[in-house]
């Protein structure tokens, strides 16, 4: 993978090494060529593009284009062959009687093999899609996208993670220079972006020492240098380091004021990390990691922050909680709604958040926001987030006592004030457009557990569907070898449950039921094994379905063989749009809305649920946990599916048209004004968007 498949998958921009002062060396079929072809993905180029290219030589274009061409494929998932096992599919799976359906299974079943049918000819694809626009970029540009992905102010995914790593590997000195932020505000960045430079021999300890604020900072840096999970939720076999290495992370760990009390926050941590860097061998050196490492190895008394706080709440002392948790505003952001529902009179509680609320960071303060903003009317569930690499949600019903509205209002007002106020210190916006669909689009906080896909959007942001009456689900996967260990065969069942508006079931299409003529919805044909990859689809018509009440439809992967998604040498899902299900090749690459990889380390994925009459797809991109005592299908995931979508159909999290409106109010000039008459765009189509995460999370949610 070089920079510009990185470039070319989040920003839709390529960099090329133009011959500048050289007349055009291209002949223009060349280019016209490649456009042609490259339509065919759903993509074309800007005529700055087209310019640039012609400067090229024909083997520097050749070998541009290659790249280029291998990178759109796998981005829209064109890079492999589908083969279902009914190919006439959908029409064919329709017309035929059930006893040959029946027949066909249990003869793949049983031999693995597959009836072999003559493909006939489909007709000319017929839908008009608006191509996507690959436009010039630079090497500044790109790295200044790789700076706001290190500078954002919530954790990141695993593929950011990736791209940040490459975007070190391949630098210059001089380009190092241009990646690295003065300071790096998340912690879990900390460590990674510090060991990619030392991985890489990129930087000098020096430098990597200069980010370095806390034990966490330290320890966060020793887990990323050992390939482990920074956001610490799950434990580390820490590599042996060098004795260089070890004095190094020890001075580092000695410079942190106060020391012990972080520690102890992952007490079984740094004992393990102290079993590998002998901190007793440098007692006389470094005093204060001597004094920690005693205190967490032989578990002395130490009063934390945290047990005072729980001590106060105990014994209802509440003055005293309040004026602890004055000394920390972050703390008191997240015990707010337990103090109101807690303590009289309410009031004494909000000012006191009030006075040191502009000391809370923009990422919280717009979390209380959004709460209080619902507070007094809560949601039928809670929904929790468990911090790790893998996409979990957990949903429990909501029993908090209601909190009155004049209570929620102030808290509201006292959060915006300060953002205001925060936000007027940045660069003016001039005249500023809003797009009032970013209220569904919700703001980037956590990427931690995204995947990687052909448009990444926040958990529970609602996109409009595209133009079209049939949505058709597709699934490829393949088994084999990774990392010298065989999967065995490899079972993966696409499946599409339906249910009313209730969240009542009214049916469902996988390998147990092929096709609904009252639904119109059809299966192509449950594939059990895949040495060679194999694929199946799903089409659902949604006029039909909402007719006859269906409102929301669970699209799942199951993994029938229990192998989890991360040890397959490939697993992906998506979607597109079809006015006329029959024409075109079965996977039209144009068609695509979205392709995901399924990548987590569990064995039932939901990448989307879609609400068929408000025409949304709900991006969930979550994960449950295969029941032992259920059968690993969607029959036997009914009850745990309906939670989860319940629970993210009614998600309440702050949304983009909130923050943006907070910014204009605080930078804009003469309020909000047309897009053709502002300055700057916040919309879902041009200037900043939704799919701009590097910039959200870098310079609007700071």
């Amino acid at each position: 993978m070089t920079n510009n498949s990185i470039y070319v998958r989040r920003a839709n921009k390529l960099i090329v090494d133009e011959n500048k002062g050289f007349a055009a060396q291209l002949p223009q079929s060349h280019v016209a060529t490649a456009m042609k072809n490259i339509e065919y993905l759903g993509y074309t180029f800007s005529y700055p593009l087209m310019q640039a290219l012609r400067s090229l030589t024909v083997e520097q274009f050749e070998s541009l284009y290659d790249q280029l061409i291998d990178d759109l494929r796998v981005m829209v998932g064109a890079h492999v062959a589908y083969c279902p096992m009914y190919p006439n599919f959908p029409d064919q799976v329709m017309q035929m009687h059930d006893a040959d359906l029946y027949l066909n299974e249990i003869y793949h079943y049983i031999t693995l093999d597959m009836q072999a049918y003559e493909v006939k000819d489909r007709p000319v694809f017929v839908d008009n899609i608006q191509l996507k626009v690959i436009d010039l970029g630079s090497n500044a540009e790109f790295y200044t996208m790789i700076r706001q992905l290190i500078q954002s102010k919530g954790s990141i995914s695993d593929t950011d993670k990736k791209d940040i790593d490459l975007a070190i590997a391949s630098a210059n000195p001089e380009d190092i220079v241009e990646i690295l932020p003065l300071e790096i505000p998340f912690k879990e960045n900390v460590g990674f972006v510090a060991a990619a430079l030392l991985k890489h021999d990129k930087a000098s300890l020096e430098m990597v020492g200069r980010y370095m604020r806390t034990a966490t900072d330290v320890l966060r840096l020793a887990v990323a240098w050992s390939d482990g999970d920074v956001s610490l939720s799950q434990a580390t076999r820490f590599r042996k380091f060098k004795r260089s290495e070890r004095r190094w992370l020890l001075g580092l760990l000695e410079r942190c004021h106060p020391m012990t009390e972080d520690m102890l926050k992952y007490r079984d941590r740094w004992v393990r990390l102290g079993e590998v860097l002998h901190p007793s061998e440098y007692k006389h050196k470094f005093t204060n990691c001597k004094v920690a490492f005693d205190v967490l190895r032989n578990k002395k008394p130490f009063s934390t922050f945290n047990g005072s706080v729980e001590l106060a709440f105990r014994y209802r002392q509440f003055e005293v909680l309040l004026d602890l948790l004055k000394e920390r505003p972050g703390e008191f952001a997240r015990r707010l709604d337990q103090l109101l529902r807690s303590t009289e009179p309410t009031k004494d509680v909000v000012q006191a958040f009030g006075e040191v609320a502009d000391q809370v960071s923009t990422p919280v303060l717009l979390q209380v926001i959004s709460h209080f903003n619902h507070r007094h009317a809560p949601p039928e569930l809670r929904v929790f987030f468990p911090k790790g690499n893998v996409a979990k949600a957990f949903a429990i019903p909501n029993i908090l006592p209601k909190i009155e509205i004049e209570i929620c209002q102030a808290v509201v007002q006292a959060c915006e004030r300060v953002l205001v106020e925060r936000f007027a210190k940045l660069p003016s916006l001039g005249k500023v457009y809003l797009d009032e669909r970013l209220m569904e689009y919700n703001v980037p906080f956590s990427q931690r557990s995204a995947s990687k896909a052909l448009h990444t959007i926040v958990r529970g942001s609602q996109v409009e569907l595209r133009e079209g009456n049939t949505v058709r689900f597709f699934s490829w996967w393949k088994e084999g070898m990774v990392q010298g260990v065989s999967t065995d065969r490899v079972d993966i069942d696409l499946s599409a449950v339906i249910y009313d508006a209730e969240w009542n079931y009214v049916e469902h299409i996988s390998y147990t039921n092929l096709r609904s003529s009252k639904y119109q919805a059809i299966h192509s044909g449950d594939i059990v094994t895949a040495p060679e990859g194999a694929c199946e689809f799903i089409d659902l018509h949604i006029p039909s379905t909402v007719h006859y009440g269906g409102r929301y439809v669970v699209a799942t992967l199951h993994s029938f063989t229990n192998q989890p998604y991360c040890n397959l040498p490939e697993c992906f899902m998506g979607w597109s749009m079809r006015k006329e299900p029959g024409s075109g090749e079965l996977f039209e690459p144009l068609a695509v809305a979205n392709k995901i990889d399924v990548t987590a380390d569990t064995q039932i994925a939901i990448p989307m649920i879609l609400d068929l009459v408000q025409r949304k797809v709900i991006w969930t991109d979550l994960a449950l946990s295969r029941n032992p005592h259920d059968y690993n299908n969607v029959e036997g995931n009914q009850k745990g599916m309906i939670l989860m979508g319940k629970a993210l159909t009614d998600l309440r999290k702050p949304n983009l048209y909130d923050l943006f409106k907070l910014h204009a109010e605080a930078r804009g000039v003469g309020g909000l004004v047309t897009a053709d008459q502002a300055d700057t765009v916040f919309s879902l189509d041009n200037g900043i968007t939704p799919y701009n995460m590097e910039l959200i999370m870098a310079e609007y949610i700071g």
